[in-house]
């Protein structure tokens, strides 16, 4: 579906457009006066914010780089301890007269669940809410033993977020307007399968930064702020057909924009489940998997015969991958298999050590951590090291083959180039400027794929706040989908 706007500025009497870039890795904002845009600084050394949330055992919360070293402070080096959830005690006697006269103690036990409980953690770490908030089935995480919607993990961020833009506010305005607007950023597609998941996350973001007391928001498309967000940089601009890749965390997004001199048109958008988050899972499971006992057999005894079979590695995956539920894999019916494992004494023994010091001093999130280090590395180095002394894990990488690693989703992303321009009706050729934003369109392959179908046609476009910056833009000129707070 298309849509027309104008580019021309109007005098701002001291109005101010706000754009709130909440994203799946890292959150930005930044504010328009109808000249010039500025970018919120959310961090005190950096422009952007981590998009974390990390709740202690008192639900007392911090947000942001503070949330994060919260979370490495209390876990590292720490023993994880799982022991079944007491639910009650139940009576298994009656306390009826006994045979001497007395009566008998009525005895007592105590009943257990089946969720275990961390008993020494301090507190939870969630990062990556935006990709649930699509699903469904998702709505509530178990924070110790409260249930919180995922809305309420949000908020607090937001908070930060319009609190933060209230004290950068330039002086000079008088009065200060005040904060309680923004213009607010989603993908084109919610991560999901759910047919009415755009719909559904949306709800919830509303609901968020409603509570965040946004009470006026309109939304945008963060392709269609990433390119509105250049043309503003590029007034002169003789360009018409664009073409804007944002490839961000959690989803890949383009749209097709015509452009005039003081408009613009947006001719189709697109978007799939496809980000940097995506990327590191691969390499955990290319890379970290096979140290870990993928692939290796099991040998034990049975009743009249010794068993081999490949070791269930399978059942451990899933929770890896998931590092903010990864302290579940400390359980006996994990653990006790790798014990058997690693009593065998041969070659691959030390790997399953590996995977049981994994489990037991929870380090699934420092694992997750170096390997973006790594990803970020081979931006502009043609080999990086990947260092993990916790696990006694050293190798190195080189960009070659990083890239036949994720060929795969590479050609996913071709694929969603392909999508885009057949919904625009138009071909390679008709395609002017390329822009490219987001954080995972900084690897090379990305820029080398996107050069090789565009020649001399792509831009890198401040590819961590040029979607803030454009949605600040299009609430100023009233570019975006307006609507009131959800009550």
């Amino acid at each position: 579906m298309s849509s027309k706007n104008t580019l021309r500025h109007s005098a701002s009497g001291g109005r101010l457009g706000i754009g709130v870039d909440y994203g799946t890795s890292n959150s930005a904002a930044a504010v328009f006066d109808g000249q010039r845009v500025t970018v919120i600084a959310l961090e005190k050394t950096a422009k952007v914010m981590p998009s974390a949330t990390y709740v202690n055992r008192d639900f007392q919360i911090v947000t942001g780089q503070e949330a994060i070293e919260e979370y490495v402070r209390s876990n590292t080096g720490r023993t994880v301890e799982l022991s079944a959830e007491i639910l009650g005690e139940g009576r298994s006697s009656t306390g009826q007269i006994g045979d001497h006269g007395l009566p008998e103690e009525a005895s007592t036990s105590l009943i257990y669940g089946q969720s275990l409980v961390d008993g020494g953690q301090r507190g939870r770490l969630f990062r990556g809410i935006k990709r649930l908030l699509g699903g469904n089935d998702s709505q509530r995480l178990m924070v110790f033993d409260k249930p919180f919607r995922l809305v309420a993990l949000i908020t607090p961020l937001l908070i930060r977020i319009r609190r933060t833009i209230e004290a950068q506010l330039p002086s000079a305005l008088t009065p200060k307007p005040a904060v309680d607007h923004a213009c607010i950023g989603h993908p084109v597609n919610f991560e999901g399968s759910e047919r009415d998941r755009n719909n559904a996350a949306l709800n919830a973001l509303s609901e968020s930064y409603g509570y965040a007391e946004f009470t006026h928001q309109s939304f945008y498309p963060e392709p269609n702020a990433a390119a509105l967000s250049y043309l503003h940089a590029h007034p002169g601009l003789s360009t018409r057909t664009l073409l804007a890749v944002d490839f961000g965390g959690g989803t890949l997004d383009l749209c097709v924009i015509k452009h005039t001199h003081d408009d613009f048109e947006v001719v189709a958008t697109h978007g799939i489940g496809l980000g940097g988050d995506h990327i590191d899972q691969l390499l955990f499971r290319e890379l970290i998997f096979p140290l870990l006992g993928k692939g290796e057999r099991w040998r034990r005894k049975g009743e009249d015969r010794e068993i081999e079979t490949a070791f269930p590695f399978e059942e451990y995956e899933d929770l890896l991958l998931n590092w903010a539920v990864s302290y579940m894999l400390n359980q006996n019916k994990y653990t006790t298999p790798l014990h058997q494992r690693i009593q065998d004494g041969d070659a691959a023994s030390h790997k399953f050590q590996r995977l049981y010091d994994l489990i037991k001093n929870n380090h699934s999130y420092l694992v997750f951590q170096l390997l973006k280090d790594l990803k970020a590395e081979l931006s502009h180095a043609e080999s990086a090291k990947l260092d993990i002394p916790e696990l006694d894990i050293e190798l190195t990488l080189t960009r070659e083959r990083f890239e036949q690693l994720i060929a795969g989703l590479m050609q996913k992303m071709e694929l969603a180039v392909d999508e885009t321009l057949a919904r625009a009706g138009i071909a390679n050729d008709d395609i002017e400027l390329v822009i490219r934003t987001g954080g995972s369109s900084l690897i090379p392959a990305v820029k080398r794929i996107l050069e090789a179908r565009f020649p001399g046609k792509v831009v890198e476009h401040d590819p961590f706040t040029s979607v803030a910056a454009g949605l600040a833009i299009a609430e100023y000129l009233g570019a975006a989908d307006t609507r009131e707070a959800l009550d």
